[in-house]
Parts: structure tokens; sequence; C-alpha cells
């Protein structure tokens, strides 16, 4: 009876989180725009979409350019970016040297816009406190080794917080996920025992939990069941009033991801970039006490050598915009800007795509 009895919740899980998801103006699937006069398409990642919903709606108010966008996750926005039908791909997992070489297009451009936290949210009523979690306690939350919330080594980081003596729903990614592959790159960075079980990916073997599609099931999975736990980019949490826990970082410190705590966590990676990096780097599990560790920077990924000349330059124009007008509002939607000096240097890199065009 039990067992049905869970069953039943998780169907009205479901069901709940893709209600959530359709009614959100800033954290659905919806395309940006209608099919009809857009100038651009691109396609992937969840991560970044409340932020790019209101570039694509404000470049068009400014400059009538129309970009059509699917937040469909990193995994679906490298395939259509590699099988060159959408304009431009998204990700918050860079490209690995095999899928580049898989890239009809030629040559592929990582272009980091702005930077974000993934976060673990969880869904506890009557705990009010912002619980506190180390790499270890989460890796064995993931793993099927922590299984109640009451569990003493979850107890021992949070003292005097009344923990329930409840199953952990944990809830993850079903899809390619650029969101997993930050997740999972952290755990991989910080626990040895991830890194030899489960090791990262967009797409990973959970040892256990539930899958949920993009940031905002399982945002909306957690929303909705008491006892469930999750990752998701931060905006989410915060649009679905969710609490956020507090990781501790490599310095000891526990720490609430932020727009400062993620600015943190990139200030040493941005001065020690070459200026002729791909930018394919990963922050995550990064040093100094203020620093967020599950931060990551994300990307536009984009064709060295633009096919159609036309919307090569319409892009590298929306390019240029978002790294400059652009960069002020992420700010405001939680996620962090590039520091001002990366920002240039990603600009000069803009002025080598090829817009000659074959057409």
């Amino acid at each position: 009876m039990r067992a049905l009895n869970v069953a039943a919740l998780m169907m009205f899980a479901v069901a709940c989180a893709k209600e959530n998801g359709n009614q959100s103006a800033t954290a659905s699937s919806t395309p940006t725009s209608s099919s009809q006069s857009v100038d651009l398409t691109g396609a992937g990642a969840t991560f970044p979409y409340p932020l790019y919903s209101k570039w694509f709606s404000d470049y068009a108010n400014v400059t009538g350019v129309k970009i059509n966008y699917q937040s469909i996750g990193s995994g679906g926005g490298i395939r259509q970016l590699s099988e060159e039908t959408v304009d431009f791909g998204a990700s918050d997992s860079p490209m690995s040297d095999e899928e580049l070489a898989k890239a009809k297009g030629g040559p592929v451009l990582h272009i980091p816009t702005v930077l974000g936290a993934d976060v673990i949210t969880y869904n506890l009523p009557g705990v009010t406190t912002p619980l506190r979690f180390t790499p270890d306690a989460i890796a064995a939350i993931f793993m099927g080794r922590i299984k109640k919330w009451n569990d003493t080594r979850l107890a021992s980081l949070n003292p005097g917080v009344a923990l329930p003596n409840q199953d952990i729903l944990v809830v993850h990614r079903s899809d390619g996920s650029g969101t997993t592959y930050i997740f999972t790159d952290y755990l991989t960075t910080a626990v040895p025992a991830w890194k030899t079980a489960v090791g990262k990916g967009k797409e990973v073997k959970w040892p256990v939990g539930l899958g949920a599609k993009g940031n905002e099931g399982v945002a909306g999975q957690v929303k909705q069941t008491p006892g469930a736990l999750g990752y998701v980019e931060l905006a989410y949490a915060k649009q679905n009033n969710l609490p956020v826990a507090a990781i501790r970082n490599k310095s000891g410190q526990f720490v609430v991801a932020s727009v400062a705590a993620v600015t943190a966590a990139a200030a040493g990676a941005a001065k020690a970039l070459p200026p002729d990096t791909d930018y394919r780097i990963s922050i995550v599990d990064a040093p100094g006490a203020d620093s967020y560790p599950i931060s990551s920077f994300t990307w536009i990924l984009a064709y060295q050598k633009q096919k159609d000349a036309v919307k090569g330059k319409k892009l590298v124009d929306f390019l240029n915009w978002a790294l400059t007008d652009g960069e002020k509002q992420a700010g405001p939607l939680d996620y962090a800007p590039l520091p001002a000096e990366m920002a240039s240097t990603v600009r000069d890199r803009l002025k080598t795509i090829d817009l000659t065009g074959t057409k």
C-alpha cells in the first residue's frame, strides 16, 4: 500500500511540475518568440534560461532582431549545434574534444556569457533554518548512503535543527544537462568516492533517485514533494520560493550561493586565463573563504566560420550586446556577470569569427 501511495505522489508531482513549468514566464521551455520572422535560432541549457529569455526579449525591443531559443538542456543544445539545425547552442558543460571533432560546421567557439550556481534545495515543512551540507554528505545522499533526514551525519552538521525521521527523496535530472555536469564535476573534484563510483558528465548513472526534465522539472518535483531534495540553478530555487542550503567550501566555510559568492569563485580563474584560451574551464571547489563551491560559467556555442554571413553578423552583434549591456542584467536575476577584464577579452575573441559566409 505504501508503494502505491508513493507512486501516486510521484505522478501528482510530475503533473504539478509540468504545470508550474508551463506557467513560469522565466523558466519554461517555451520558445522566446514565434517561429515567424525569426532572425536567429538557438537551443540548449536551461541553467541560464531565465536570463537568456530576458536578453532575447530586450534585444528584440532594442534592435528588432528576434531570437527563438529552445530551453532543452545542454546535451540537446550541443547535438543541435553539431547537426547545424540551429544558429547557436548553449551549454553549461563544455564540449569534449570528441564532441568538437563531430561538429559538422567546423571549429566551435565557447563564449562565456555569465556565471551561475547549482544549489541544493529541499522540501522539509517545519524546518525554517537553512540547512548545512558538506560535499561528503551531498555525495552520500545522492549515492543512497544517507537515506533519512535525521541521519547522524546530517544532524551533526545542523545542531539545533529538528530533522524529521523521514526518507530523503532524491531528485535529479533525467535529460542531458549542463546543470548535472556542474554538479557532478563538483562532486568528482571534492569527493574521491564519487569520482570512482559515479563520475561526471551531462548524464550519469544515478545510484538512487527520481529523474525530472529540466531545472524547472526538478524544482517542481521538490516543491510538490515533502522530504524531497534536488539540485537546480539558483534562479529556479528562488522563483519557486525553495530553501537553499549552505555548502562547506574548500576553505572550510559554509557559504550560501549568491552573486557575490559566485563572483568570488571566478575571480582567481579569470585572472589566470591566457588570452588564447578556449574558455573550457571549471571553477568548482574554488579556493577562498567567500567562494561558493558549485559555481560555473555558462557558454554560448558558435561556429568559428559562419556559413551565412547575414546571420553570422546578427549573432556576433547580439553577443557583443550581451557582453556589454546584457551583463548589467545578470545580478538582478541571480547570475554573476563576467569580470570586466574577461568580458573585454571575450569580445576581442568575437572579432575572430569569420563572417565571409559560404552562401
